[in-house]
């Protein structure tokens, strides 16, 4: 195809903190990585705004291409992030450790300092889906951004988790746009309801009816093992301490690997479902595209 003949390899500088405490404290300790991504350009001689992408905790799929060929279609050039196999890891649906979101935070902002030094490259928006939605919407955290580079002038969380409350509420003012289903039960819907109060320039599209990865086209289908999110939220502090709490006033530290795995022992929330709507779909292919050619064009 002439869009592959387009596609430029790039290997970016990156690390892997287990989790966000880690990069608000000491990155430098994070173990350095080389992380790999694929930067498509459109016809024309630019700059175009582009777009970092970033997949789910299943990795690349179909309905994920859909969106970049309609950015490319539009003139934009997309910058499709591979956090997973870089890292030699084919899914976290089961764990959520292996890759977390703090990694590909950090793969993201060092996949925009690529990008910037580059003269065919204008503004430059995130778009991201559940893992990567929940990366593409913390990454408008002011803190994050103080650490790991410059704020991207948009972002576009497809079905993020929601689910950390930071007590710093400093956020970008580069605009938000996120898409969600009423009825997601792996990411819940009522977590982004929690934290848009204090997103300053934050748009929710909500679709009735609609399931996780309702872009996609993938029959209803039970993920058994996909820890899933329930009602409890995660805090971090000024000091860029996680914790949760567990019940009764009693919180647990929620910033090291063996914190995290003896919580989803306990919690035991497991399974959850995705299916494509037709409808949400449609909109999303055209309202996403219609968002990033208005912020970043």
């Amino acid at each position: 195809m002439k869009r592959e003949n387009m596609v430029e390899r790039l290997q970016i500088q990156s690390r892997s903190p287990f989790e966000i405490h880690h990069i608000l404290t000491d990155l430098g300790k994070s173990p350095e990585t080389i992380v790999e991504a694929e930067l498509y350009l459109p016809e024309g001689e630019g700059p175009f705004g582009c777009i970092v992408a970033l997949h789910g905790s299943r990795g690349w799929a179909s309905h994920h291409q859909d969106h970049i060929d309609g950015w490319l279609d539009s003139g934009l050039a997309v910058c499709k992030v591979n956090s997973f196999s870089s890292r030699s890891i084919i899914s976290t649906v089961d764990d959520q450790l292996s890759v977390t979101h703090a990694m590909m935070l950090v793969d993201a902002f060092s996949t925009r300092s690529v990008l910037v030094q580059d003269p065919r490259i204008g503004r430059i928006g995130i778009a991201g889906w559940s893992l990567g939605g929940t990366v593409a919407l913390y990454s408008a955290w002011s803190p994050i951004i103080d650490i790991l580079g410059s704020a991207f002038d948009a972002h576009l969380p497809f079905y993020p988790a929601a689910h950390i409350r930071p007590v710093i509420q400093n956020w970008s003012k580069s605009s938000i746009l996120i898409l969600h289903g009423d009825i997601d039960d792996w990411t819940p819907l009522h977590f982004v309801e929690g934290l848009t109060p204090q997103l300053p320039n934050a748009t929710l599209h909500v679709y009735p009816g609609a399931h996780h990865s309702f872009d996609s086209e993938k029959e209803f289908t039970l993920l058994p093992k996909a820890v899933h999110l329930r009602n409890r939220t995660a805090r971090i502090d000024k000091n860029g301490y996680m914790s949760g709490e567990l019940f009764l006033g009693i919180r647990l530290p929620l910033n090291e690997r063996w914190q995290r795995r003896l919580i989803i022992r306990i919690l035991r929330n497991r399974g959850a479902h995705v299916e494509g709507n037709p409808t949400a779909r449609a909109d999303s292919l055209v309202r996403a595209r219609e968002f990033f050619m208005e912020q970043l064009s």
